[in-house]
C-alpha cells in the first residue's frame, strides 16, 4: 500500500530534532580536539582518544535499530522512544563535557555522548522510510540535510558568538575556556528542545499488519535477525558501503586533526605546550601547585605561555567558525535539492559523485589557504558533506527490506563506523606522514580519500536507488 504523501512542514517537523543531534556533532567534532589539546593531548595521539565514537556507533546503531523495528506503542510509537532516551542523555554529557579535569575523563565522556548520539540519530533516518512514500524519499533525506546545515553552522559559531557577547576564551593552563562551556551548555538545551518538538508535533504509523508485526515480534531474536540481515545485504547496499568507507575516513580525519593542522599551517597559532614553560618533575611531568596551577619557571615564561595560548584559542574560534561555514553550504546545497525534488526526480549516483568531488578539492586547497580564503575549502566541503548525509540513504532506503529498515540503517553504519576505527587506530597518521610530517597533511589525506569515495560511485548501478 502507497504511503500517503506529506508536506513540507509535516515532513520538517518529523526532521527537526536533526537540529539538536546536529549541535551535538558539531560540538563534538569542532571543539573536541581543542578540549583534548587543552587538557595536555599531543596531537598524534587525538585520534586514538576519538575512537570511543565510532566504536560506540558499530555497537549502539544496529542494537537500537533491531530494538526500534520491535518496537510498536499507540502511545509512544516506534522511534519515538529513542529519539527521548538518547536526548536526555546526550544532554547531560554536553553539559558536563567542557567541565572535565583531566584528559580521561573527557575521552570517557565522548564515549558516553557518542552513544547517546546513535541512539537518537538511526531511527530519525528510519523514520523517512517508515512515514514517505518512495517518491517523497529523496526529499525526506534531503529536508534532513537542510536543518543539518543549519545545526552544524549554528553550533560551530556558538564559542566565537559567545566570546563576542563577552565571555572569556582565555583560561590558566590545562583549563578549558569559559566560552567552550557556555557554548556546550547552550547545545544540551538545543539538542533536548528539538528532539522534544519532534516528539510533540509527529505521529508514528503503525505496521501495516498489526497482528503480523506482533506475530514477527514474538519470533524475532537479535543474533539470527543480525546474521540473516548480514546475508541479506543487497549489493548496492555493500557498494555505497565502499563510498562511505572512503567518505567518512575523510570527515573523520577533518573532526580529530583540522584544529591543530589549521591552527598551525593557516593561522600560525599552534597549542603552545606547557613543557616548554613550565617546571618538571624527575620524570619530566609538568609541576602543579597546591591549587593544581602550572608552575611556570618564571614570570616572563608565564606571560609568553598567556599570549600565545590567547593567540591559540582565537585562532581555534575562527577554525571553528570557519568549520561552521560547510554546514552553510551544505544548508544551500539542501535547499536546492529541496526544491527541485518536490516535483521532480533526480539522478542520486551523479549528484552524490560529483559533491565528493567538489568536496575533495576543497580538503586539498587547504594546503594553500590563508585566513581569508580558508572559508572557500569548507563551502566546498560542505556539497560533499550535504551529499553523504542525503543521497547514500535515499539510494539505501530503495534498495532494502521495509521492515527491517531499522536493522539495516544500524548496520549501513559500519561502513560508517569502521574507516573512523582504523583511522583512530593509527590510519590517519601512518597514511598523512607518508605526505609530508606536517598536520597540514592530513587535510590533503581527506581530500585524496573522498575523491577515491567520489570514484567509487561509478558502482552504483541499481536504477530504482539511482533514480528518485
Amino acid at each position: 500500500m502507497e504511503k500517503r504523501r506529506l508536506s513540507f512542514w509535516q515532513i520538517w517537523n518529523m526532521s527537526f530534532g536533526f537540529l539538536g543531534i546536529q549541535f551535538g556533532f558539531a560540538l563534538q567534532g569542532g571543539f573536541m580536539s581543542r578540549i583534548f589539546q587543552t587538557l595536555g593531548a599531543n596531537v598524534d595521539d587525538i585520534p586514538g582518544l576519538w575512537i570511543a565514537a565510532p566504536l560506540t556507533g558499530l555497537l549502539v546503531q544496529p542494537i537500537v535499530g533491531y530494538l526500534s523495528d520491535n518496537t510498536w506503542s499507540p502511545k509512544f510509537g516506534r522511534r519515538k522512544p529513542f529519539f527521548l532516551i538518547g536526548a536526555i542523555l546526550a544532554s547531560i554529557t554536553l553539559f558536563f563535557m567542557p567541565h572535565s579535569p583531566v584528559l580521561w575523563v573527557a575521552a570517557g565522556l565522548l564515549w558516553v555522548l557518542d552513544s547517546s548520539i546513535n541512539i537518537s540519530m538511526e531511527p530519525f533516518r528510519a523514520l523517512v522510510a517508515d512515514k514517505l512514500p518512495e517518491s517523497q524519499r529523496s526529499n525526506g533525506f534531503v529536508i534532513q540535510t537542510l536543518i543539518i546545515g543549519i545545526g552544524t553552522w549554528i553550533a560551530s559559531n556558538l564559542p566565537w558568538l559567545v566570546t563576542k557577547l563577552g565571555v572569556s576564551n582565555e583560561a590558566a593552563a590545562g583549563v578549558i575556556p569559559q566560552s567552550v562551556v557556555v557554548a556546550f551548555s547552550i547545545g544540551a538545551f538545543v539538542f533536548l528542545i528539538s528532539i522534544l518538538y519532534t516528539i510533540f508535533t509527529t505521529k508514528e504509523d503503525p505496521p501495516v499488519d498489526l497482528a503480523q508485526f506482533k506475530l514477527e515480534k514474538k519470533e524475532s531474536r537479535f543474533i539470527p535477525d543480525l546474521v540473516e540481515s548480514f546475508k541479506e545485504m543487497p549489493s548496492t547496499m555493500k557498494k555505497l558501503g565502499l563510498i562511505q568507507f572512503f567518505s567518512w575516513f575523510a570527515f573523520f580525519t577533518m573532526w580529530s586533526l583540522s584544529t591543530p593542522a589549521l591552527t598551525e599551517h593557516v593561522f600560525k597559532s599552534p597549542k603552545p605546550t606547557n613543557q616548554e614553560y613550565a617546571r618538571l618533575d624527575e620524570q619530566g611531568e609538568v609541576l602543579k601547585d597546591d591549587a593544581n596551577q602550572v608552575v611556570f619557571l618564571n614570570s616572563a615564561k608565564a606571560a609568553e605561555y598567556k599570549q600565545k595560548d590567547k593567540e591559540f584559542n582565537d585562532a581555534a574560534d575562527l577554525v571553528g567558525s570557519a568549520t561552521g561555514v560547510y554546514g552553510l553550504s551544505s544548508m544551500a546545497f539542501a535547499l536546492l535539492l529541496t526544491f527541485y525534488t518536490t516535483k521532480n526526480k533526480i539522478n542520486r549516483k551523479y549528484i552524490h559523485m560529483g559533491s565528493l568531488l567538489i568536496g575533495g578539492l576543497g580538503f586539498i586547497y587547504m594546503y594553500y589557504a590563508t585566513p581569508s580564503t580558508l572559508m572557500y575549502s569548507f563551502i566546498m566541503i560542505g556539497f560533499a558533506w550535504g551529499s553523504i548525509l542525503s543521497m547514500p540513504y535515499a539510494m539505501l532506503s530503495s534498495a532494502v527490506n521495509p521492515r527491517k529498515m531499522g536493522m539495516m540503517m544500524g548496520l549501513f553504519n559500519m561502513f560508517i563506523v569502521i574507516p573512523q576505527i582504523i583511522a583512530a587506530l593509527g590510519g590517519i597518521n601512518f597514511f598523512y606522514k607518508l605526505i609530508g610530517e606536517e598536520h597540514i597533511n592530513a587535510m590533503i589525506l581527506a581530500g585524496i580519500s573522498l575523491l577515491i569515495a567520489s570514484l567509487c560511485n561509478f558502482l552504483i548501478t541499481d536504477k530504482q536507488a539511482i533514480s528518485g
